[in-house]
C-alpha cells in the first residue's frame, strides 16, 4: 500500500467512490487550496482504497490542534490495517505541524471506527457529545 497527500482535484475526482458524495470539482478545489486542510489518499496497485482529511484548528488560548475529519476505507480493503496506517499518517503530519493533538468525533455506537481508531493510538475520553447545526 501507497499512501500520498493529494495534490489535485483529478485524485479526488478518481477516489470519489469512497466520498459520501459526489466530488464537487469547485469544492475540492478550494479544500486543496486552504492552508491548514489535509487529504491522504492509500493507494493499492494505484488504484485509491482510501483516504483521511485533516482540518488544523487554532485558538488564542490553546495553540492548534488537529481535526481528523473523515476516514473511509473501500470495504474490501478494511481490517488490513488501512485505516490505521491512515491515521497515523495524519498524526505525524500534525506533530510536524506543531499540533498538540488530534481529535475526532464518532457517531453512537460505530464500534468498528471506534476499534480503528483505538488501534491506532487513540484513546476514547468518554466525555464528548456533539452538537450540530444545518444550515439549508
Amino acid at each position: 500500500m501507497e499512501m500520498r497527500r493529494a495534490a489535485t482535484v483529478d485524485e479526488l475526482t478518481d477516489a470519489e467512490y469512497l466520498f459520501d458524495h459526489p466530488v464537487r470539482p469547485e469544492w475540492a478545489q478550494r479544500f486543496l487550496d486552504t492552508q491548514g486542510h489535509h487529504l491522504y489518499l492509500a493507494y493499492e496497485d494505484s488504484s485509491p482504497v482510501g483516504f483521511i482529511s485533516g482540518v488544523e484548528t487554532v485558538h488564542p488560548d490553546k495553540g492548534t490542534e488537529m481535526f481528523l475529519y473523515e476516514l473511509a476505507v473501500a470495504e474490501s480493503f478494511r481490517r488490513r490495517g488501512t485505516g490505521r496506517a491512515l491515521i497515523r499518517a495524519l498524526a505525524a503530519l500534525a506533530r510536524e505541524r506543531g499540533c498538540y493533538g488530534m481529535w475526532v468525533g464518532v457517531d453512537t455506537g460505530n464500534d468498528v471506527a471506534l476499534a480503528t481508531y483505538r488501534s491506532a493510538g487513540g484513546k476514547d475520553d468518554e466525555t464528548c457529545t456533539v452538537v450540530t447545526w444545518a444550515f439549508d
